[in-house]
């Protein structure tokens, strides 16, 4: 109960400091907009195009808003050394990751909530039929980004660069989540329209996997 008291309080914490501006929230959306309609007017693609290629430009724009959005996690809070003040307070260490990746999970996919009509209505994609599936596939990717850009959001805290380091660190584990969750995609966008079970099974594993590493590393992750 103790642990989740304290999830809950800094959970509602990080919601408040990012509501209170919504300066993140507001400069990931405008970016992922500009991805998808910049290359809607520049490819112009038809249906079948959209319905086969969509899907990789879709989650590419995903993994970019999920970059810039976990990645100020850990490095805002050694403003005025709030960090080491979490560090010494008496709460889990993974009650500070954990409210970390929920409030990263609520602002993705408030954003994903937005690019993804905007999406359809570009790239003339129907969302008729497959609206539960697709929120399924979301949920399991964004998820499995989350754990991972904030795992590493605190790890590269202290890093120099740390914003371009954040993107190439992240990349090469990500890779499968975004080759699973494109391939979903793409299934559920065709003429089947069918959910890819293998693929689905997959992403939920990534992320037991990578929730369980977490909890596993969340002291080390604490002391930076």
């Amino acid at each position: 109960m103790k642990a989740l008291r304290a999830t809950w309080t800094l959970f509602a914490k990080e919601c408040r400091l990012e509501f209170r501006t919504r300066e993140l929230l507001t400069a990931t959306v405008v970016f992922s907009l500009i991805i998808i309609v910049f290359f809607s007017f520049a490819f112009d693609p038809t249906p079948a195009e959209s319905r086969r290629y969509g899907p990789g430009l879709l989650w590419i724009a995903f993994f970019f808003a999920g970059s810039l959005m976990v990645n100020p996690s850990f490095a805002r809070e050694q403003i005025n050394d709030t960090l080491d003040a979490l560090r010494m307070a008496p709460v889990p260490s993974f009650a500070v990751l954990s409210a970390k990746i929920l409030a990263n999970l609520l602002f993705l996919s408030i954003a994903e909530a937005i690019l993804v009509p905007v999406f359809s209505v570009f790239y003339n994609v129907s969302l008729v039929g497959i609206v539960g599936r697709l929120i399924l596939v979301l949920v399991l990717g964004t998820v499995g980004l989350v754990i991972t850009g904030t795992v590493f959001s605190a790890i590269s805290a202290h890093a120099r660069m740390r914003e371009l380091l954040l993107p190439v660190l992240l990349l090469p584990f990500l890779t499968p989540v975004l080759i699973a969750a494109v391939s979903t995609t793409i299934s559920l966008f065709g003429d089947a329209r069918e959910l890819d079970r293998t693929w689905v099974t997959f992403l939920a594993g990534f992320d037991i996997v990578f929730l369980a590493a977490s909890w596993i590393l969340s002291d080390f992750l604490a002391e930076g």
